[in-house]
């Protein structure tokens, strides 16, 4: 069996934020980001959500220091940037949990209860309904 080196260690976190859910895997690094096979520029088109992936690195001070290695899956661009944000704050906590007080107080570690609210009926969506006609 080979014996595992410093940079073979992996910090593994789960973020989730309305629909989507990522697995984030933290090495070791350069501070590469790579989200299901793209780079993170690829990925996420627009520099908001690139700030929001990268808040937690930023936060700590760690920027440069972990390669990030994500899987996410549901939802649309901007609910899967708070998921990865969520779970590379997880994986960073696991990694050294000194992060914690600064995690947590910028909100990075609780989980955004948001969600879609359901349709009833009787109406056309969650909340719109139809047109009130008098006669």
């Amino acid at each position: 069996m080979a014996t595992k080196k410093s940079k073979d260690i992996v910090f593994l976190g789960t973020g989730r934020r309305k629909e989507s859910i990522a697995r984030v895997r933290l090495t070791a690094g350069k501070g590469e980001i790579t989200v299901n096979g793209k780079k993170l520029d690829e990925y996420f088109g627009t520099e908001i959500l690139k700030v929001i992936v990268n808040q937690p690195f930023t936060v700590t001070n760690t920027v440069g220091k972990y390669d990030a290695t994500v899987k996410v899956t549901g939802g649309g661009y901007t609910g899967q940037a708070g998921a990865v944000r969520h779970g590379i704050a997880r994986a960073l906590l696991e990694a050294n949990s000194e992060y914690r007080p600064i995690l947590k107080q910028n909100g990075f570690l609780t989980r955004d209860p948001r969600m879609k609210e359901r349709k009833k009926y009787g109406l056309k969506k969650a909340r719109k309904a139809p047109q009130f006609s008098k006669r």
